[in-house]
């Protein structure tokens, strides 16, 4: 009787396993099919999160629905300049590309002769694959997703405005919640403090990397020096992908301009030395236990959520993560979780 009931209890535990699976499944098929209404709702929710103690000091001075609009508009002025960064950066690296189209149709050559001598065989001619008629697609590919960004922008901040409008009111009515008012209004209050370290730091440090790319590239002789320092810094914000994409490409294009694979060799590990040392070593640092994460969880939450959402998942990913683990450690029930994916050894005693 005993081995019978316990096969049937351990019968239970896999099909409730099972269903847990098969419900995480459906609700991220669900999550990456609602994108188009979700990740901008996500969005704002960071945003005025953000922005939140601006929001408070201006309403003391100067009301609400003014108090509103300016940080809106203080907002919209910060991500468009990002924004602008980007599409200055890459219209000159697109038109640097167009005027050495030869050039890397060359480069692009000679790797395939390289690759067929060792056994490699490329699928078609290399006009077929790398001619000025595949970068122009490159390029209108960019172009079309340049527009959706807009669209997904103007979306966000419907979403901002009317969120920053009803704020103070939200927050009221969530404290006057007779069971679990206090629960969320701290964990709330600490996922906002540390959503404003997030992008504080992560800020710093993408100015830093920006700054050095800028003068690594200046001073070894590439071309678009200054192009590659904007990318390097607005490419930051997006943990993981960012970084590799600002490092990848000034390597290729070192490749070309100088034809030297030693040098891009270089130009690839210094601007890894440049990556580590501000992502790994300095960042740390600068944010302390607050923004304590495990790395592990960290590149997960990065492709995870740029799988579901694209590149606004592989940039929301992180605060989101920082989110959860947040929320967890609030509650007596779940503070494990959070202490488990801290990144952090346990203490002593």
């Amino acid at each position: 009787m005993a081995t019978g009931a316990g096969t049937g209890m351990d019968a239970f535990k896999g099909q409730k396993i099972l269903i847990g699976l098969i419900a995480t499944v459906v609700l991220a098929a669900a999550v990456s099919l609602a994108q188009v209404i979700l990740a901008p709702v996500v969005f704002a929710i960071f945003v005025i999160a953000v922005v939140w103690p601006v929001q408070r000091r201006l309403e003391q001075r100067i009301g609400t629905g003014l108090a509103s609009l300016l940080t809106l508009l203080l907002t919209l002025a910060v991500i468009g300049s990002i924004v602008s960064m980007v599409v200055w950066g890459f219209s000159h690296v697109a038109q640097w590309t167009f005027a050495n189209a030869g050039r890397f149709q060359a480069i692009y050559a000679q790797a395939g002769d390289w690759l067929e001598g060792h056994g490699f065989l490329l699928a078609g001619s290399v006009a077929d694959h790398f001619n000025v008629r595949w970068l122009l697609r490159a390029l209108q590919e960019i172009s079309a997703r340049a527009n959706s960004l807009a669209s997904f922008l103007v979306v966000t901040a419907v979403f901002v405005v009317f969120g920053l409008l009803e704020a103070d009111i939200f927050v009221r009515q969530v404290a006057r919640l007779p069971r679990y008012g206090a629960f969320l209004m701290a964990s709330g209050a600490d996922i906002a403090s540390k959503m404003q370290t997030y992008m504080w730091v992560r800020t710093l440090m993408s100015i830093a990397t920006g700054i050095l790319v800028w003068g690594f590239t200046l001073a070894s002789g590439m071309e678009l020096a200054t192009a590659w320092g904007v990318i390097a810094l607005a490419l930051n914000y997006i943990p993981v992908i960012g970084p590799f994409t600002a490092t990848l490409l000034p390597t290729v294009f070192a490749l070309v301009q100088f034809e030297s694979w030693r040098m891009a060799l270089f130009v690839f590990v210094v601007l890894n030395v440049v990556q580590f040392v501000s992502g790994s070593y300095l960042e740390p640092r600068i944010a302390g236990r607050t923004l304590a994460i495990s790395p592990f969880l960290v590149l997960f939450a990065v492709f995870f959520w740029s799988f579901l959402w694209g590149l606004a998942g592989a940039f929301i990913g992180v605060p989101l993560v920082i989110a959860a683990l947040t929320f967890c450690a609030h509650g007596t029930g779940t503070r494990w979780i959070a202490d488990l994916f801290s990144g952090r050894a346990p203490e002593a005693g």
